[in-house]
């Protein structure tokens, strides 16, 4: 049988998503999904990364041909997306688990922020007859949150708040007791109704760290495969690279032993570890294994699972991850992906925008000018990383753009709106009002942290400005994430059409430090001198080559 191979590695194939307000991608033709029916099997072919943008600490549960998957989005609002496909290679976002956290004040941008904190390491899980969530947000007061529905597409309910639990794994036994693993080797036993930890119930570490680690062993995931329990972690032995290791037992409290099941650089870039096994209702086992790749952030790589004396083992018969394969289901893409464009003709926005931080929902509309995402300003800030309400996409590699169309009239003295490369690196391109003049300035900026997060200092540097005397600017911003580029650049325009380069490329970087995360496409407006001002979104664009 002739193979089929899927050529667009992203795997979610979003290829020049174009919204009818703007013409053709400044990348050229858009291009389309590679399709071959070949011989007509039901066989999926894809590359790797299966989606190559920033979707970290994967959790992966299904219901019978359906899959669901949960990653981390930390400070960005609503959060925890819900991930779904039927094929394992093309993915849609259907839900978020909560609309926005309310712990404490930074969540708002207000006597500090949890930039890099706030939900991450969630574990999705299946269970007679309903969906749960597990995540604890890794800032005060430091408790977990557990969730559940009957529909993973519709409303999430909070069950219950429990301690903090470090990277846990949700897990039901065949008994139906209730478990998490966490931390390095911690395990719990929590009550029938999860509402917190079992008083009496097992409490105990399962292994103890052995002296080629170093560190914690972090992101467990946990099956039963067998009557064998399986808890895969990621590990950082001493003076060797990251790698998958699987902890095995028959009994779940141990005694455990451990094997390295993965231990690979796939594509030139860092080694890969942290993820999630799953089976299909054929039996056929796969991987999803994040790799770190600079400034796109954290993508997914999915690969096939081979069961060797009783190990689950990841990647081909080298135990590489390949750079090509095929998944024995059958290919279903129904044309959503996970970076959209939006040309804000709805109701509300597109499940794929998030807001940085808790937005405030009095000062942004979609329904006020039909067809435009209004961005009013509310708050006044000294700088972008302190701005309610700027709105949020993933960026792709190898190659992506996205293009905004703004309508600048209604700004104020003081006010900078524009479109930005963000995260804790920044390129900016905004449009400065100074009097009674617009500018557009392109600059570089920093944030500096302490220790909990809140914002020291903005280190920005203005590349270039260039005075502005439309109302109607067109941004534009191109992101390069092959192996050592990680490169945005900015251009701007009049008619979307003929495109003006304003600064220099833009070095991207993912740093653990400040946000945690890949960057972002990001929208945004707010005042500096008074409030009141407000700009008009007629489009975002996206765009996605190989």
């Amino acid at each position: 049988m002739k193979a089929i191979v899927f050529l667009l590695g992203a795997g979610i194939f979003a290829a020049a998503c174009s919204a009818v307000k703007n013409p053709p991608s400044p990348h050229g033709e858009n291009t389309a999904e590679a399709r071959s029916t070949g011989t007509g099997k039901n066989i999926t072919g894809y590359s790797n990364p299966v989606i190559w943008a920033d979707v970290p600490d994967m959790s992966v549960t299904r219901l019978g041909s359906d899959f669901y998957l949960i990653s981390t989005t930390m400070h960005l609002m609503p959060g925890a997306p819900v991930m779904k496909s039927k094929d394992l290679v093309h993915w849609e976002i259907v839900s978020y688990v909560f609309d926005s956290l309310t712990d404490n004040s930074k969540y708002n941008l207000l006597g500090g922020t949890v930039y890099g904190r706030g939900q991450w390491a969630s574990s999705i899980r299946f269970h007679k007859g309903k969906f749960y969530v597990l995540f604890s947000p890794n800032d005060q007061p430091y408790k977990a949150y557990i969730y559940s529905t009957t529909n993973p597409s519709g409303k999430w309910n909070l069950v219950t708040r429990t301690q903090h639990f470090h990277d846990a794994s949700l897990f039901f036994d065949d008994d139906d007791r209730v478990y998490v693993f966490s931390g390095t080797g911690s395990l719990k036993e929590l009550k029938p109704d999860l509402s917190d930890v079992k008083p009496g119930g097992v409490s105990s570490h399962v292994f103890e760290r052995d002296q080629t680690e170093t560190g914690l062993l972090e992101g467990s995931q946990v099956i039963k495969h067998n009557g064998k329990y399986y808890l895969l972690m990621i590990s950082w032995p001493r003076g060797k690279p990251r790698r998958q290791v699987c902890y095995r037992a028959d009994k779940i409290t141990g005694p455990y032993q451990k094997k390295v099941i993965l231990e690979d650089n796939f594509a030139g870039f860092p080694y890969a570890g942290q993820g999630a096994i799953i089976d299909d209702e054929k039996g056929n086992w796969y991987g999803l294994i994040f790799q770190d790749r600079g400034g796109v952030g954290r993508v997914p790589l999915l690969m096939p699972v081979r069961w060797v004396d009783g190990w689950p083992m990841l990647g081909d018969e080298n135990g590489k991850v390949p750079l090509q394969a095929q998944v024995p289901l059958k290919t279903h893409d129904n044309g959503t992906h996970i970076v959209e464009s939006d040309d804000f003709s709805g109701k509300k926005l597109k499940l794929n925008w998030q807001w940085n931080h808790n937005p405030v929902t009095a000062a942004w509309t979609v329904t006020e000018r039909p067809g435009y995402l209004r961005l009013k300003t509310s708050r006044l800030v000294e700088n972008l990383y302190a701005a309610p309400n700027t709105l949020t996409q993933r960026m792709e590699g190898p190659l992506c753009t996205g293009v905004a169309s703004f309508d600048v009239s209604a700004m104020k003295d003081g006010d900078v709106a524009g479109m930005a490369a963000f995260n804790g690196h920044s390129g900016v391109l905004s449009v400065v009002m100074e009097g009674t003049k617009k500018y557009l300035a392109m600059s570089s900026q920093l944030v500096n942290l302490d220790n909990e997060k809140a914002i020291t200092t903005v280190d920005s540097e203005e590349k270039q400005r260039v005075e502005l005397n439309k109302d109607i600017v067109y941004l534009r911003v191109d992101g390069d994430f092959n192996l050592d580029r990680d490169i945005a650049a900015f251009y701007y325009s009049f008619d979307n059409k003929n495109w003006n380069r304003i600064g220099p490329d833009f070095k991207m970087k993912f740093d653990y430090t400040r946000h945690f995360m890949g960057t972002k496409f990001a929208l945004f407006n707010y005042a500096t001198k008074a409030n009141g001002g407000y700009v008009d979104v007629d489009f975002f664009n996206y765009s996605h080559k190989q």
